[in-house]
């Protein structure tokens, strides 16, 4: 949101209560020696010197668990886990970058071992996640509590972890960076007793940008007039909900790259002056056939969509990769 001192700092932006990282990159390593606790530094002292005790996904969790069992009345918890991201300086020191106290309980695996560190942080997550429900059912208070579950992006390529190893895309198409599938797709998760069924599967394509409004929806009030997202709340019930005209996505880490989600039609463009390719996701999830050619008037669609649907930005200018570049 913001750094320490920023106008975007989580306490200045309504958060009564923020505990975490000072940035993006301080947010790689799983042993930092502090934190941030609101407006102060907090010293996680287990870290100092050589010895490194203190897992600041277990600090995450306990803060949490706190949160809850304190707040019986109406609250919102806004639960980062960086699991399982790797630590990028370490992967490049060592080759692994999959920090967890204990590959338990894959220890036995003969795995490589950041796979076996891969999989166990995430069972961890898992459990922490479990411990999180029971405290909600233990404090009276699951049935009043809407929990989501999702992440930021698709299977990562770094700290040594291979996303083939466990299959970790599935049918999709690319990892993390790429705007196939395979980088943007995500499941989105939805637990309320009594509200939301159990095993209940929804199609409905949702971004981040429409939790804000379906949050607005289910406390009954308006959701401001100036945003781009649309209320899924119908969706968690098993209802028709108001879709997106498209989705629009761009990515200027390696040049570029642009994409477009229109109904079940996905367009993609590696560089700007690149031809856009043209995928049916409802016959093609895994996008290995550029439709491109057969669909003139699709395409079109597309390119308009592309050019109007950004603003430039100082901060990400259009450059493109060397590879894709045209003299």
């Amino acid at each position: 949101m913001g750094g320490l001192g920023t106008a975007g700092y989580p306490t200045r932006r309504g958060f009564d209560d923020w505990f975490g990282f000072f940035s993006q990159v301080h947010a790689h390593t799983y042993y930092p020696e502090h934190l941030l606790e609101n407006d102060r530094e907090f010293l996680v002292s287990g870290n100092f010197g050589a010895k490194k005790t203190t897992y600041a996904p277990d600090l995450f969790t306990r803060r949490a668990l706190d949160f809850i069992n304190k707040n019986p009345d109406p609250f919102f918890l806004h639960l980062c886990y960086t699991i399982p991201h790797a630590n990028n300086e370490v992967g490049r020191d060592t080759g692994n970058g999959m920090e967890v106290p204990d590959d338990a309980p894959y220890k036995g695996k003969s795995w490589p071992q950041q796979e076996r560190n891969f999989a166990a942080m995430i069972t961890r997550m898992d459990r922490d996640i479990g411990r999180l429900l029971a405290a909600l059912k233990q404090n009276g208070q699951a049935e009043n509590t809407l929990v989501l579950f999702t992440s930021d992006n698709g299977p990562h390529q770094e700290g040594g972890h291979d996303p083939a190893f466990f299959k970790s895309t599935g049918p999709l198409r690319g990892i993390k960076r790429d705007l196939y599938e395979g980088g943007i797709r995500v499941p989105g998760l939805a637990w309320w007793p009594g509200r939301v069924q159990p095993a209940q599967v929804s199609n409905h394509p949702w971004a981040f940008w429409d939790f804000l409004p379906t949050a607005c929806d289910l406390a009954g009030i308006d959701a401001p007039s100036n945003l781009d997202g649309l209320s899924f709340a119908p969706a968690l019930f098993g209802k028709p909900a108001k879709q997106h005209e498209y989705f629009y996505w761009e990515f200027h880490e390696r040049g570029f790259h642009q994409a477009v989600r229109m109904g079940d039609w996905k367009g993609v463009r590696l560089g700007s002056r690149e031809p856009i390719e043209l995928y049916n996701l409802a016959k093609d999830v895994g996008e290995a056939e550029n439709v491109a050619a057969r669909h003139p008037d699709i395409v079109r669609r597309i390119e308009a969509i592309l050019a109007q649907a950004r603003t430039d930005s100082q901060l990400f200018p259009i450059k493109e990769a060397p590879e894709s570049a045209n003299p």
